[in-house]
């Protein structure tokens, strides 16, 4: 197993929205496992653009076993109100505006982190697409550049029963024990295909803190029983994953 890691300068406000939040459309502080997923897939779709979208998507998630983010820099995020226009024609006295809330996010970096099976073709594929194509977190509107070049490094694979220290997202399931450090609770997607018709959101701590208004990035210690995670070479903490399930894809 090897280890893509790599900055993402923000290049302005952005909108990763939390799904079922249409009407207040609500963002993420950072890129969920599947919208870390759909930008690398992106990216290598414009990048070789020899084939449909899907079928770059289905490539890459099924060569990686983990994907994260972790903020950098502190970010904040505010709501705004967007009036939409929803018909150029009427009468007085008719609608012709829906009012909705959106939350736009702004934070300097991003460090992104990806886990591959033992595939250095497609890793290399990568890392020139993140060099040369467009890239943008969660939409069209949330454009980034790569500010680090893309590190290539080695994964360990231990089971633990200690105090474990993570900057990543950590699954909040049962058995896990938040020993120190604060954190929000986020429900995410872990990939972008379906899979069995199952397209489950799962309980997520991100490693953040709020103070005066402002997140800041901060460190988890975790502890369960036989706990699988990941080292990822020049890493002083541990990224925990839940692994993706298997199955047949549904598009």
């Amino acid at each position: 197993m090897k280890a893509l890691v790599f900055n993402l300068r923000l290049n302005s406000l952005y909108s990763i929205r939390i799904p079922f939040t249409w009407q207040s459309a609500l963002t993420y502080p950072i890129l969920p496992p599947s919208a870390v997923i759909g930008l690398i897939a992106n990216a290598l779709q414009r990048y070789k653009n020899d084939k449909h979208p899907y079928e770059y998507l289905e490539k890459v998630e099924g060569e990686i076993i983990w994907a994260g983010s972790r903020l950098l820099t502190p970010c904040v995020i505010k709501s705004y109100v967007i009036s939409a226009i929803t018909r150029w024609e009427g009468t007085i006295g008719d609608k012709f505006t829906n009012a909705l809330g959106r939350q736009f996010a702004y934070s300097r970096n991003l460090q992104i982190a990806v886990i591959f099976k033992n595939s250095d073709l497609i890793i290399n594929e990568i890392i020139k697409a993140l060099k040369t194509s467009p890239l943008t977190c969660g939409d069209s509107e949330s454009p980034a550049t790569i500010e680090s070049s893309p590190e290539i490094r080695e994964v360990k694979e231990i089971i633990s029963n200690d105090v474990v220290e993570t900057l990543f997202p950590v699954p909040f399931v049962k058995g896990i024990e938040i020993i120190n450090g604060g954190g929000q609770l986020y429900l995410m997607h872990e990939r972008c295909l379906k899979r069995n018709d199952s397209y489950p959101l799962k309980s997520y701590v991100v490693p953040i803190k709020e103070v005066r208004g402002i997140l800041q990035p901060t460190i988890l210690r975790i502890k369960g029983e036989s706990l699988r995670i990941y080292e990822i070479e020049g890493f002083q903490s541990i990224i925990n994953f839940l692994e993706l399930p298997e199955g047949p894809l549904k598009r």
